[in-house]
């Protein structure tokens, strides 16, 4: 009480309490609204902890501090100026808080960003079902947070049981709770349910299941949600954009970013975050550069992650001269920009560009991640930097602590089965701490063939029929390396294995952008309006082929070409 005295004498707020105090002797029976704007009014001008604990030694004489209300507004206070601590101590004071203190409390402990935080909203919500509480349409959401972060469903269950039990299973507030924490930890079926029972369903309810459904991958049933809901904002939209863009259904994402614009929605930056990755994907740089315009044009806030997705669109999309140029004018860069940057000019073939821009990163200070290490390997893979590569793999390690996974030896053994070093990628292979998988003998098949090692090649083939047996590409690349040993019989057995298991050819896609708009073709697609036009010229194209090959009597590149359309 004598620090509080002393911090009242002394604080530039001893007036405004010293005319309160007046205000108190002269009207003892002052009305409970009034007291409660005056509280409000000096709580207000709190803004350091000299002021709080001036505050609180007023509170205390006159018995203020017996109102859970204004205590509660007072802990409130001192969590937003930074004082939690000293907020909760004032709470752990109290002989019996109500329901309303708890939650003040929660809520103080739900949105906290500290590590204990979210144990400690958990002690005080069990600690008010034992004292006899009964949790509220309040108490309810803020917990379901804590258990959206620990991702603790099975006490999530319980929650839900609870509300049931009370009554509060029906409040609007209490099931948008439940559908986020349900969704947000994978299990929407159980989230569809809470949403199906609700007599009131916001506009946040229908968001919330969209997204969840997004989440899961599961774009059907959220598309099929998106297009039941009454009113739909850009948070809506974004959810089934960036759905799509997530599980590389590009052109979707594309087509429904073009009916936000149609129907008036305006897109924030997340919403062009998920656009840039789709055009990323596709390499739709029309679109891209339009929606980088767009972004410049509405003074959207150039986040860090916005201005990666800007790098890696250009980059995927053939200008990396402008990949970089973005690079150059970002104030702040994350290990997310550094390794984008450096895959992208790896994906452009400059490689060199791609070590050098790996060595000025290191020069900066920021600690390289595993997928930095990945654009690096691969770098070197491109570029058929063996001794280089080797170097990076073990750098991992010994001076970054990042133990390699089986993506960069991956990467390693494709680096050595793209240069010759056969046998020393077989070794890796053997060596590595991992179970090969469909990636690595996939490379080591696609190295087999490229230098001739029929062995190596069978060898992987028969790994790769046990990982993805229904793979058509696996038994077309032997069949490639047979026929460009004329092993012509060969080859056409690997083809009638295909066929006598039952395994169709997967037809080959492309992409071009025309005029702002992606184009996607598939073998034997007719869904193009111009399909009748397009095939006439590819078989003008096929005829004056198979001329040429008469004439120069190339009579192989003709049993070659039928060969690779047996199956088509």
């Amino acid at each position: 009480m004598l620090r509080v005295l002393h911090v009242l004498s002394r604080s530039p707020l001893s007036s405004l309490l010293f005319t309160a105090q007046r205000h108190d002797h002269h009207h003892v029976l002052v009305a409970a609204t009034a007291t409660e704007d005056l509280f409000v009014s000096l709580l207000s001008q709190c803004s350091n902890a000299k002021h709080l604990y001036q505050f609180h030694g007023f509170m205390v004489p006159r018995a203020l501090d017996h109102d859970n209300l204004l205590l509660g507004r007072f802990i409130d206070a001192c969590t937003a100026l930074g004082f939690a601590d000293y907020g909760y101590s004032v709470f752990a004071h109290k002989p019996q808080p109500d329901i309303y203190l708890y939650n003040t409390m929660i809520k103080v402990k739900a949105l906290s960003h500290h590590s204990h935080s979210a144990k400690d909203a958990i002690d005080l919500y069990n600690k008010a079902l034992v004292a006899g509480l009964r949790p509220d349409s309040y108490t309810l959401p803020f917990i379901l947070k804590v258990v959206v972060r620990l991702c603790a469903i099975e006490f999530g269950g319980e929650v839900h049981c609870l509300a049931i039990r009370t009554g509060l299973g029906c409040d609007v507030r209490v099931a948008a709770a439940l559908i986020q924490m349900y969704s947000s930890c994978g299990c929407v079926d159980d989230a569809r349910k809470v949403f199906e029972e609700m007599r009131y369903r916001g506009l946040a309810s229908w968001n919330v299941m969209v997204v969840g459904y997004a989440k899961v991958g599961d774009l059907d049933r959220a598309r099929n949600l998106f297009e039941r809901m009454p009113v739909r904002d850009v948070i809506s939209w974004t959810a089934v954009i960036a759905g799509y863009a997530q599980v590389n259904r590009s052109s979707e994402a594309i087509t429904m970013f073009r009916k936000m614009q149609l129907e008036g929605v305006e897109p924030d930056e997340i919403t062009m975050l998920a656009a840039l990755s789709a055009c990323a994907h596709l390499g739709a740089l029309q679109l891209g550069e339009w929606i980088s315009h767009y972004i410049d044009k509405h003074r959207l806030p150039r986040t860090v992650p916005l201005y990666n997705a800007l790098i890696d669109m250009y980059a995927k999309s053939g200008n990396i001269k402008k990949a970089i140029e973005v690079f150059e004018d970002m104030n702040s860069r994350s290990v997310v920009t550094w390794t984008t940057i450096i895959a992208g000019l790896a994906l452009n073939g400059r490689e060199k560009e791609a070590l050098e821009m790996f060595s000025r990163m290191e020069r900066t200070q920021i600690k390289p991640n595993a997928v930095t290490f990945l654009a690096v390997l691969s770098a070197c893979s491109h570029f058929g930097l063996v001794e280089m590569g080797s170097w990076y793999l073990n750098r991992m390690d010994s001076r970054y602590g990042i133990k390699p996974k089986i993506e960069h030896f991956g990467c390693m053994i494709d680096l050595l089965g793209r240069a010759g070093y056969l046998q020393e990628a077989r070794e890796l292979v053997r060596e590595m701490p991992f179970e090969a998988n469909r990636a690595i003998w996939g490379s080591l098949l696609a190295a087999s063939r490229i230098h001739g090692d029929v062995g190596l090649g069978e060898q992987a083939l028969q790994h790769l029929i046990k990982v993805e047996p229904h793979n058509s590409g696996n038994y077309s690349l032997l069949s490639n390396l047979y026929a460009g040993f004329g092993r012509w019989n060969d080859a056409g057995i690997a083809r009638k294995l295909m066929r006598d298991t039952g395994i169709k050819k997967v037809p080959g896609g492309s992409s071009i952008e025309v005029n702002n708009r992606v184009h996607e073709f598939n073998v034997g697609d007719i869904s193009h309006p111009q399909s009748e036009r397009i095939y006439k010229i590819l078989s003008q194209i096929n005829g004056q082929l198979k001329i040429e090959a008469h004439v120069h009597g190339e009579c192989w590149w003709l049993q070659y070409f039928a060969l690779q359309n047996d199956l088509v």
